[in-house]
């Protein structure tokens, strides 16, 4: 007989609390559910604030947000679906960033919560109260966790490093535009 001990519950409910979430947002950017602007609306916001393409990286977004939720929720292949819902929020925490620390102004607290739910339960393992346990840790071995962990974290620095560039590109296109503007009003 297994008896499941208060570490299986409280794993339990911190994956179903914040698989759920992210696969709700996840929702949002995909499918358009719970108030979101789909893919569309989605793909448009992730263009103005520097991610581009704008559609591909909405859909990318929603994958990892939505994908990586629902698994974690399950309980399955713990390691990668932390991993994917960290990355997805720390790209989104990147945007948030230059608000400040606390979600009321529109910081990065809440992405950063998240993501550090989500790396910590890649990390921990999900219980025994998943689908993991269930079918023997096929998907959830010691060795997953840092090469899930590394790889998110690479692909996230490559993302977010492009997407850098190019708002650092576009404020200097507009500064240059101003200039040419003034050249133009004083005639120099």
């Amino acid at each position: 007989m297994t008896t499941y001990d208060r570490r299986d519950l409280g794993l339990l409910l911190l994956r179903l609390g914040t698989g759920g979430v992210l696969a709700a947002h996840g929702a949002q950017k995909l499918f358009g559910w719970f108030g979101g602007h789909g893919i569309e609306g989605t793909g448009q916001f992730m263009e103005s604030v520097g991610y581009s393409p704008g559609r591909a990286s909405a859909t990318a977004a929603g994958l990892a947000e939505a994908g990586g939720g629902t698994l974690l929720a399950l309980g399955l292949a713990t390691p990668a679906a932390g991993a994917a819902a960290a990355g997805a929020m720390g790209g989104a925490a990147t945007v948030h960033a230059p608000n400040g620390f606390f979600n009321q102004g529109g910081g990065y607290e809440y992405a950063a919560t998240l993501g550090l739910a989500a790396t910590g339960l890649a990390i921990s393992g999900p219980g025994r109260l998943s689908l993991d346990h269930a079918i023997g840790h096929v998907f959830d071995r010691g060795w997953m966790v840092p090469v899930a962990l590394a790889g998110t974290a690479a692909v996230t620095a490559v993302v977010v490093g492009a997407r850098n560039r190019r708002l650092q590109e576009k404020e200097k296109e507009e500064q240059a535009g101003l200039f040419d503007e003034q050249e133009a009003l004083f005639g120099e």
